[in-house]
């Protein structure tokens, strides 16, 4: 695991280090205790991904179109 803050993890790191938290969890070595502490650190990456996957998603609806859906801009947040 790593010692870096979820908090602070871009997308990318999150869910590398999910995917190594469900690897370790799947296998089925780990001590209960061990276990226990991986299941939280991987529900924290996961809450941390799709945070990092709603405000992509907010960014690109933001994106304005043209007639021929060429991008043109971006429009504020409030026009939405």
């Amino acid at each position: 695991m790593s010692d870096k803050p979820v908090s602070e993890m871009s997308f990318e790191e999150a869910l590398a280090e999910l995917e190594r938290v469900v690897g370790d969890l799947e296998r089925g070595d780990v001590a209960l205790e061990a276990s226990i502490k991986l299941y939280e650190r991987g529900a924290e990456l996961k809450k941390r991904c799709e945070e990092k996957l709603k405000e992509a998603e907010e960014k690109v609806a933001l994106i304005t179109l043209d007639e021929n859906g060429a991008p043109t801009g971006t429009q504020p947040a409030e026009g939405l």
